[in-house]
């Protein structure tokens, strides 16, 4: 039987155009193509919460998915926008249901505010391509999404944000030295979420292309000293692309699937 899937655009319309530029797909389009390659049957509907159109279809049918994937973005949870208001209410309709969410970056940052938690600008810094060293707990060892991922890897990784205050009753699976909070379990309302601080549905290449179009912003706001700096960084993701490794890569996505059939 397919599975029918449902994935919830991170962006607005300016952002995916920089996503579309520089990664050549929207968060929601890179991620089904990722999704539509390892599930090659997979039924899938991509809808943004800024269309209440779309949310108010999504939300009549949700008993239709069997599985709903908020993908990452580039808007920041403190800025509270109409917009952010509506990605969280969202969130939220969808937990009073009973489904398997996997919420990655920006979707964890969405559903953990959702669901109680809080979020704030990252005190350890930001992940700007890459994560080094994301080390998986007990409680990880233990939980499917993790089931054969190498106990320490690096990653695909890009936020500036991190959750800071986990739902009441979410386990942590998994931390760096930046971010606490890489992976997570929690239960709000009659849902099941999973969220992952980084990008197992990016390559590195898009990492480095998303980096090139923020790196003014960036040294300006001094994450880099200059271009020489910042270009030492971009250089080091590069020689991890050589190393990267699409089965450990993708571990947390074909988990999901598994544990949705």
């Amino acid at each position: 039987m397919s599975l029918n899937i449902l994935i919830v655009e991170g962006n607005n319309p300016e952002n995916s155009e920089v996503f579309k530029r520089a990664a050549k797909a929207s968060c929601s389009e890179n991620l089904k193509n990722l999704v539509v390659k390892l599930e090659p049957t997979a039924n899938i509907k991509i809808i943004n919460p800024d269309r209440d159109n779309e949310t108010v279809e999504a939300l009549k049918k949700m008993t239709d998915y069997d599985g709903i994937i908020f993908t990452g973005g580039a808007m920041r949870i403190n800025d509270m926008t109409n917009e952010i208001k509506k990605h969280i209410d969202f969130a939220a309709n969808c937990f009073k249901f009973k489904n398997k969410i996997l919420a990655i970056c920006w979707g964890l940052q969405v559903c953990s505010t959702a669901g109680g938690g809080k979020v704030a600008p990252g005190k350890n810094g930001a992940h700007i391509g890459i994560a080094f060293d994301v080390a998986i707990n007990e409680n990880g060892k233990n939980n499917l999404i993790y089931k054969n991922k190498k106990i320490k890897f690096n990653t695909p990784a890009y936020n500036f944000d991190e959750v800071t205050e986990i739902p009441r009753g979410a386990t942590i699976l998994s931390s760096d030295k930046i971010n606490n909070v890489m992976g997570v379990y929690f239960k709000s309302g009659n849902s099941e979420i999973w969220g992952l601080q980084y990008h197992p549905d990016y390559e590195y290449w898009q990492m480095i292309n998303l980096s090139n179009e923020r790196k003014d912003r960036m040294i300006e706001n001094k994450y880099f000293k200059d271009e020489n700096d910042f270009q030492t960084h971009i250089n080091y993701i590069k020689e991890e692309d050589k190393k990267l490794d699409f089965e450990n890569r993708t571990c947390e996505i074909k988990n999901w699937l598994n544990i949705i059939k």
